[in-house]
C-alpha cells in the first residue's frame, strides 16, 4: 500500500498549495491513501470546519492534530464525526480520539497521533500511550501510522526506536522544517524526524517574518501573522507491505506552487 503523510498544513498559504498540487501528486505516485496533519490550517492555529472540509476536498483521505487541537473552537462541532484524531496522550475525557482504523480497498490503516513532552505543554506520556493504543487496534490493522507531534529530535528518534517493528512509519511533525533523516530501522519502521510544513517560505516556520525578527531583537510580546507568499507542500510517501506491515521504502517530497 501506498501512503503520503502531509505535514502541518500551515493557513491560507498551506490550504492554497494542497488545493493546487495534492491530486497532483497522489496521482503521480499513485496513492492509495492520504494523511494530512491540519493542526494549523486555519490562520495558523487549529482547524475550522470549513477547512478540514478544503483539505478533504482537495485530497486528503484523513487528518491528524497536535498542541494547537483546540486553537479554533469551530472543531468541538465536529471532530467525534469527521475522519480526524488528535493527540491519543490528552487528557481523558476530551472530545475526539486519538487513534482510528480506515478500512480502505487497499488495506487497513491504523492511525495514531501522539504529542511530545519536551517543551511542549504538559500531556500524558507518549510511550506509555502509544503501548495502549497499539494493544488495542493491533487486530484491527494491516499497518500503523503514527504522527508524532514533538519539539525535541532526540524524543521523537526515541519513540522510532520504541515502537520499531510495532508499526509501520513514526513520522514526526510540529518543527515546520523538512529533516534529511528518512530511514528505516532494523525491524521495518520508517522513520523521519521533520516531514515538513506546507506553507509559504517566505516567512519564519509560517509566520511574517519581520514580526519574528522584532521579537528576537527587542524581546516583547508580539502577536504574529501567518505569512503569505510563494508556498511549498511538504510531505513522505511511504510503501508499505500490507502482510507483514512493514515499511519497505520512504520517499521525502516537498513541491512548490511555482
Amino acid at each position: 500500500m501506498r501512503i503520503l503523510f502531509i505535514g502541518d498544513v500551515f493557513g491560507a498559504a498551506g490550504r492554497r498549495v494542497i488545493e493546487r498540487k495534492l491530486t497532483k501528486v497522489k496521482n503521480e505516485y499513485d496513492i492509495d491513501f492520504c494523511i494530512v496533519n491540519g493542526e494549523n490550517a486555519s490562520h495558523g492555529r487549529g482547524l475550522s470546519m470549513s477547512a478540514a472540509d478544503t483539505l478533504y476536498g482537495a485530497g486528503a483521505d484523513f487528518i491528524t492534530m497536535g498542541n494547537h487541537t483546540w486553537g479554533n473552537g469551530d472543531i468541538f462541532n465536529y471532530i467525534d464525526d469527521y475522519p480526524i484524531i488528535r493527540p491519543a496522550n490528552f487528557a481523558e475525557g476530551l472530545p475526539g480520539r486519538g487513534y482510528d482504523v480506515v478500512d480502505t480497498v487497499a488495506g487497513r490503516v491504523g492511525i495514531i497521533n501522539l504529542q511530545g513532552r519536551v517543551s511542549m505543554d504538559p500531556v500524558d506520556n507518549p510511550f506509555t500511550c502509544a503501548d495502549k493504543c497499539i494493544e488495542r487496534m493491533k487486530d484491527e490493522a494491516d499497518m500503523i501510522i503514527v504522527d508524532f507531534h514533538a519539539e525535541a529530535t532526540s524524543e521523537k528518534m526515541a519513540m522510532a526506536y520504541y515502537l520499531d517493528g510495532r508499526v509501520s512509519a513514526v513520522l514526526g511533525t510540529h518543527t515546520h522544517v523538512q529533516t534529511a533523516d528518512e530511514r528505516i530501522l532494523q525491524n521495518g519502521t520508517a522513520f523521519i524526524t521533520d516531514v515538513g510544513m506546507t506553507g509559504t517560505d517566505t516567512g519564519v516556520i509560517g509566520m511574517r517574518k519581520h514580526q519574528v525578527i522584532e521579537k528576537f531583537v527587542m524581546g516583547l510580546p508580539k502577536r504574529f501573522e501567518p505569512a503569505d507568499g510563494r508556498a511549498h507542500m511538504c510531505g513522505a510517501v511511504l510503501d508499505v507491505d500490507n502482510e507483514s506491515g512493514k515499511t519497505l521504502s520512504i520517499e521525502r517530497i516537498c513541491v512548490s506552487e511555482n
